[in-house]
């Protein structure tokens, strides 16, 4: 792990050709997702500007797509890639985030305000949203697959210890296979707020080419399209990788 990813939960990484390579292969493949009527109507939100695409991009166990491998720089940074998940599809376009009209005007607001800063793999449940712990994630890869200055990933520097800190106490005698039962809901919106309020939200512009990996315990979100930014036509796009821990209990334990 590197000095930056253990002080402030990401890395940025230098451009690589291999890392371009990726990319330039996996670009058209996800136009091919974002004109397809099912996925639009199934990951198309905040009127049209954000398409989710949770395990949308269709590439291999291993990461391939069009044939072209998945290397990088991030060796000793992230643990083995196989098997992979497909990626998500995170697009953005210019009005990002647009008020959708089952959208709370809190809700809003915390998104244009707040980024929708969030902690991975905490799902939101039933009528009354209620978190659980459901997916304990290794590690985060944002792969950009256009240039991504106009609505850029935010990142809360030294959110993961808060984070850490905050669950341990939380899950402080329960085992870990008891972790995903707990309802932590009021424990994160505690840690949430503190993050926000006393670490230091940073944009992160990426280009295609370099990637950023993410602590599992990072908080982060997604700035809105900035007023008057230009950016491609096809949208911001970054492709996320997010395997899933085997052992829930190195969540915390990890580095």
């Amino acid at each position: 792990m590197t000095a930056a990813l253990a002080r402030d939960g990401f890395a940025v990484l230098a451009q690589d050709a291999r890392v371009l390579a990726w990319a330039e292969a996996a670009r058209p493949a996800a136009l091919a997702v974002l004109s397809d009527p099912e996925m639009r109507a199934r990951w198309l939100r905040h009127g049209g500007t954000w398409f989710v695409g949770v395990d949308a991009l269709p590439n291999g166990p291993d990461g391939r797509i069009g044939g072209v491998p998945l290397a990088g720089s991030w060796d000793g940074l992230i643990g083995p890639l196989q098997p992979l998940h497909r990626a998500q599809l995170s697009v953005t376009w210019p009005g990002y985030p647009r008020r959708d009209p089952d959208e709370s005007e809190a809700a809003h607001r915390f998104r244009l305000k707040r980024d929708a800063a969030h902690l991975d793999g905490l799902l939101a449940e039933g009528p009354q949203k209620r978190r659980f712990l459901r997916e304990p994630h290794a590690w985060i890869l944002g792969l950009p697959l256009t240039p991504t200055a106009a609505s850029p990933l935010v990142v809360w520097a030294g959110s993961h210890e808060v984070i850490r800190a905050a669950f341990k106490e939380v899950f402080a005698g329960r085992a870990p296979a008891d972790w995903a039962s707990i309802d932590v809901t009021e424990a994160y919106a505690a840690a949430r707020a503190e993050v926000v309020e006393t670490c230091q939200r940073v944009e992160v512009p990426l280009m295609p080419g370099q990637a950023v990996v993410m602590h599992r315990l990072a908080i982060h979100g997604v700035a809105p399209w900035a007023a008057g930014a230009e950016g491609p036509r096809e949208g911001r796009m970054v492709a996320y990788f997010r395997p899933l821990l085997a052992d829930p209990g190195d969540w915390l334990a990890l580095p």
